[in-house]
């Protein structure tokens, strides 16, 4: 529980995945570290660098070098996916507030300080960005409202997750919840959101609040169409990993204490206490 005398002396940590993101990770690094200094919190910055097939690692570090009390770039050569490097960020982080935000941007950074106040107002367990909160400022094409409408639904069907979007790259998490539900995940890329919310969700923290975001998503120029074949492939693995996710949550039990011996955790992706 958020004790009221300790609330302004959080330390926020803000895991930030990046993947072929030579050309724009050192401008985002320095806009949420803009963010986060008019934030009322002390905070950490962890750029993971997920696979190294480019120059995103080398332009990271340059700007930690300049700020090397905020910022810290970490990584590994083989890409692994969105869902891995998070956690990989998350288990090296300090903080007693957890989050990430995409390295893509398409999301505004400034969204982070009122996630953080959220925090406070509903002594939440979770705090996710939501394109479907009333105060959201969302430019999104009508296909993908679609195929997002008809995924919430299906989750919220499968999970029990009273939130209207659970998709958005921002959301943060207590230490105490990462601390139990990080070393039971296994989904590495696609769905990874819908197994930390199912499983946090599962062990009892269910005070999973919903914070408004602003939102440019644009629908050319590489960003794949409904009917495109990336398109297409990346809606399927992502039912597919949350169909698995359901299967070891309602039926395998995977997730539970008792299974402990049969997760798969790698070392490093255990929350360091």
């Amino acid at each position: 529980m958020i004790q009221k005398k300790d609330k302004y002396k959080y330390l926020v940590s803000v895991v930030i995945p990046a993947y072929k993101a030579e050309e724009f990770v050192a401008k985002n690094l320095i806009k949420v570290k803009e963010v986060l200094d008019q934030t009322r919190y002390d905070y950490e910055i962890i750029c993971v660098d997920d696979g190294n097939i480019d120059k995103t690692r080398e332009n990271a570090e340059k700007i930690a070098k300049k700020y090397p009390k905020q910022i810290r770039v970490v990584g590994y050569t083989e890409n692994l996916g969105k869902g891995h490097a998070v956690r990989y960020g998350m288990a090296n982080a300090k903080g007693d507030i957890i989050g990430f935000i995409d390295a893509g941007m398409e999301l505004d950074p400034n969204g982070i300080s009122l996630l953080l106040e959220h925090f406070l107002w509903y002594n939440a367990d979770i705090v996710v960005g939501s394109k479907r909160h009333p105060a959201s400022k969302v430019v999104y094409p009508w296909q993908r409202i679609i195929i997002s409408v008809g995924y919430q639904i299906i989750v919220r069907l499968l999970f029990g997750l009273n939130i209207k979007d659970t998709q958005v790259g921002m959301k943060f998490f207590r230490r105490e919840v990462l601390e139990k539900v990080l070393p039971r995940l296994l989904v590495k890329a696609f769905a990874f959101d819908i197994e930390m919310l199912s499983v946090a969700n599962h062990l009892g923290y269910k005070r999973i609040f919903e914070a408004p975001v602003e939102l440019k998503m644009k629908f050319a120029g590489g960003v794949s169409t409904i009917a495109s074949k990336g398109f297409i492939k990346t809606s399927w693995s992502m039912f597919w990993d949350t169909a698995a996710v359901f299967y070891r949550l309602r039926i395998l039990n995977y997730y539970d204490k008792n299974n402990r011996k049969n997760w798969i955790t790698p070392k490093y992706l255990t929350l360091n206490k």
